[in-house]
This record gives C-alpha cells, structure tokens and sequence, in this order.
C-alpha cells in the first residue's frame, strides 16, 4: 500500500518523497532512479553549464525514465548572474511540467512558468516567505528547516517548529526539507502538517549519486555534528560538511573576515573537485544534519521503498498499538 497526500496527487507520484536542487550533484543518473523508484528527482539546471547543456540533461534523463521528474531553478544575487530567462526557456521548451524554485525574488520566473501550465514548488526558508510564495501562485512549498544543508536562512528555526507553524498558514500542499533521512522522519513530518518530505543529502549517499565513493563513505562515517554554519557573520548562513576548509573559513569569520577573505576557499568549482575526485578537505561541500542517522549507501529504489514500508509499519504497528 502507498502513502496517499497532497503531495502525492498533485505531482502524480506514488511515494511522498522529493529528491531536490543540489549543486553539481542532480544530475540525470541521479533523477532518473529517484523517478523510478516512485519519488520526485529534480535536476539542478545550474549545474549545467550553459541553458543548451540543460536541455541535453533533460533528454538524457527521459532516455532513462518514463516516470515525472522536475527541474530545480535556484535565483541567488550575484554579481555576475547567470543567464536565468534562457535557463527557464530551455525547461519550458524541453516539456518539463514541475519546476522547483528557490532563492531571490522568483516572482518573474513563477508567473513565466505558470503562463506554460507548469507546476512550481517553491522552497523557503520562513513562514513569512512561504506566505509571500503562496500569493505569488506557487502550487506548493518546501519548508526548509535549520537542520538542512545549504541555506537555512538567519532565523535558525529547526523543523519541529517551522513545519507545523507553517502548516497552520499555508494552504497549499507542503512538503517538508531539512534533516529528513528515513521512515521516522516520514512519519513525524506527516504528524506536523507537512504532505511529504523532500531528502538532498540522504540522496546523495545513494549508489545512483553522481559523486566520489569516498564522499558517499565520508558521509557514512559522520555522525549529527560534522557540519560546520559558514557566512554567518555576512548574514548569508550556509550549512557545510565539515572539513580543514570550512574550520577554516570559520576561524576567518570570527576575526572578522569579509567575502574576499574567503572568496578563494569556498569556490565553487574547489567544491566540485571534492565531489569528482573525492578528496573531502578539497573545498567546501553541503552536507546536512542528517548525516548522523546515515549508515549505508543504498540504491534509490531500496531507500525509497525501506521508508516507505518502515513509516508504513511505524504508523500501523507502534502509533495504532499505542492506542488504549
């Protein structure tokens, strides 16, 4: 039996889970077995290095799943932007028909989107952006907690506060991000008000990932402390797996650093080395909480069906017998 939701029906997939945007990691292998294992992938449109690359990455991912799968498209200010209309003309004109926004100001992309019958979730951080998403159209939210990796806002509110406080607002399904990595974490989001859970770092210590086995066993071996909050003093938080880099940067930060202090030793593209050649103190790389509840690095397809039938037991056999 599948675990029926919102979420579920809105997006026409059997199983309440999302895998979404990650830096240089969804990539189509990734998607495709997410996808196929009854769940929502998302391929990171900014990982691609041109719009035209992006629209490659999405026929390669077709050839591999005739199952829905959407594209994430992460607004963040930048000096130099990239190209982000061309970007969102090439998900358009590739058929893609759920997109996953996030970041800065998404209305333009929102309202371009909806114009084509495409489906937009939009991940924030807050309640109060959340709210200011949903009046923008969006068609669902992932709230993302403290706990998650990449930017959990400057609030600092952990998800057993965030998800029911906007499950009270916001009308529209909800899925839940941010320390989400089995069947306990399924169950206890339902139990908040959120329609699902949506998992990045669980997904990348997956045997579809599309990164070094020696950071798929770094993460294995991590426990719940082994991540590291920088650009906290620049008011631009981002939560890391924690290294010699991001000690580090942190170290920098607390004598005061600015951004072109650091501006070397958190490149991106030093990042992405860590993920190709799985050397983990290379750069900075994201990495939830959820690390510490992480302890084997399964297929997709064995994830998604050992939470599923876990929450499924959890709900039936513990919650229902603690009925009197």
């Amino acid at each position: 039996m599948a675990i029926k939701t919102r979420f579920t029906e809105l997006f026409g997939v059997e199983h309440p889970i999302a895998q979404g945007g990650m830096q240089w990691v969804g990539r189509a292998e990734l998607v495709a077995a997410v996808a196929n294992a009854g769940a929502l992938g998302f391929i990171t449109a900014l990982t691609q290095p041109t719009p035209d690359a992006l629209v490659a990455e999405i026929a390669r991912c077709r050839s591999l799943t005739d199952k829905p799968f959407g594209v994430n498209l992460t607004i963040l200010p930048a000096i130099n932007p990239p190209p982000y209309a061309e970007y969102r003309q090439a998900i358009i004109e590739s058929g893609i028909k759920i997109v996953e926004t996030a970041g800065y100001k998404p209305q333009e992309h929102v309202d371009h989107f909806k114009q084509h019958g495409i489906k937009v979730i939009h991940k924030c951080t807050a309640v109060r952006h959340a709210l200011s998403a949903e009046r923008m159209g969006v068609d669902a939210i992932s709230i993302d907690g403290f706990e998650c990796a990449g930017h959990p806002g400057e609030d600092d509110i952990p998800g057993l506060i965030l998800i029911p406080a906007a499950a009270d607002k916001v009308k529209i399904p909800m899925i839940a991000s941010g320390g989400f990595g089995d069947a306990r974490g399924l169950v206890a989001a339902l139990a908040l008000g959120a329609d699902g859970i949506n998992m990045g770092t669980r997904f990348m210590c997956t045997k579809e990932s599309p990164i070094h086995e020696n950071v798929k066993q770094q993460m294995v071996q991590n426990d719940e402390r082994a991540t590291d909050l920088i650009f906290r003093t620049m008011h631009n938080t981002s939560r890391v797996a924690k290294n010699a880099i991001s000690q580090q940067v942190v170290a920098l930060e607390r004598e005061g650093a600015k951004f072109e202090d650091v501006r070397e030793l958190v490149a991106g593209t030093r990042g992405r080395v860590v993920y190709e050649t799985g050397d983990p103190d290379h750069g900075i790389w994201s990495a939830g909480m959820i690390q510490g509840l992480i302890h084997d690095i399964p297929s997709c397809e064995e994830l998604v069906h050992r939470i599923v039938a876990g929450a499924q037991q959890i709900i039936r056999g513990r919650l229902e017998g603690m009925l009197a």
